[in-house]
């Protein structure tokens, strides 16, 4: 029977309906109130979420044709993500659940990108090397089961997509900024700045984003108000090349040091069309197959938690009542 999954880890409130690994309904509430902000306000996404999950939850029902009677368990993210709005789903995971005496399947929100690669159509199956870069997160994860991933790098200091974010609040852009540099780069010069690429002579898998944000910085210092507006485009596509470059990079190396057949893409930052085509470009050089994701899977949904829960440990009721989420680091063994 079918699954109900909710995902509420950041300001997405989400739902979704799964059979196995065939999506019924993947329903996506975005919050734009956080664009006045700059960035995502931890307590206005919270109370966003306790107004959205109902309706979230019934439209994903409706899509999928059928009510809560027709769902045999509940998953959930569990962490990590933004404590206060994790509670929220966590609860309406409960409240769903508990009435029905339904398993509670409680998902690690990381898992949830790189299961995303198990859904239909033509899931990816293990072993493969999946690159997952998000607003909150950057990782190489290499992925030898379905259920968990062994973390073989991953950011110093900012996320790959919290560096665009802030890269894009520093061009006027607005948030989110990810969308909104790529589409400004497509009329900019990759090479009219230097920016540096950071870890690229180191030998490890990590990744760091903070001297890039720092460079821009200065650089918009020099220019001014009036240069940083004029040169804006050309700023847009040298500091996405460097981000790519740095994640291409390390992609390379891990697959220099290992035997991956596959390398897959997870997170919002994976929807960025030069980072999937540099990526689909060293596959094709490696002759290793690409699992290019549908775009509407790398950002938060719950259709990713909805997979990854099918490859997590049910809880019976009630043992789940007094779960708690995780705001940040994994839960047990990944």
């Amino acid at each position: 029977m079918p699954l109900l999954a909710i995902e509420t880890s950041c300001d997405d409130t989400c739902a979704a309906v799964l059979d196995g690994p065939v999506v019924l309904s993947n329903v996506i509430s975005s919050q734009a109130e956080h664009e006045r902000y700059g960035g995502v306000v931890p307590e206005v996404a919270s109370r966003h979420h306790l107004e959205l999950t109902g309706p979230v939850v019934q439209a994903a029902l409706d899509e999928a044709g059928m009510g809560l009677d027709g769902i045999d368990s509940v998953a959930v993210t569990a962490g990590p993500g933004l404590i206060g709005a994790l509670l929220v789903g966590l609860s309406t995971a409960k409240a769903i659940a508990a009435p029905r005496r339904l398993p509670l399947i409680p998902a690690d929100h990381l898992h949830g990108h790189v299961a995303a690669n198990f859904l239909e159509p033509e899931p990816l199956e293990p072993p493969f090397l999946c690159l997952v870069a998000s607003g909150g997160h950057t990782l190489l994860a290499g992925v030898t089961d379905h259920e968990g991933f062994e973390v073989l790098g991953e950011t110093l200091d900012d996320a790959a997509g919290e560096a665009i974010d802030k890269a894009a609040r520093m061009l006027g852009l607005g948030f989110p900024g990810g969308p909104r540099i790529e589409r400004l780069a497509e009329d900019g010069d990759p090479d009219a700045f230097t920016f540096p690429v950071a870890m690229t002579r180191d030998p490890g898998l990590n990744f760091s984003f903070s001297g890039l944000k720092t460079a821009l910085v200065y650089i918009c210092r020099d220019l001014g108000d009036e240069g940083v507006a004029d040169r804006a485009a050309d700023l847009a596509a040298g500091f996405q090349a460097a981000v790519v470059e740095q994640l291409v990079s390390k992609v390379k190396r891990a697959l220099d040091r290992g035997d991956w057949p596959a390398v897959a893409l997870g997170g919002g930052v994976a929807a960025n069309g030069p980072l999937r085509a540099a990526v689909r470009d060293l596959c094709d050089q490696r002759g290793i197959q690409f699992k290019e994701v549908r775009r509407e899977l790398c950002t938060d949904n719950a259709a990713m938690i909805g997979s990854a829960a099918r490859f997590s440990q049910p809880l019976a009721y009630p043992d789940y009542l007094g779960f708690d989420a995780f705001a940040t680091g994994p839960r047990g063994s990944r």
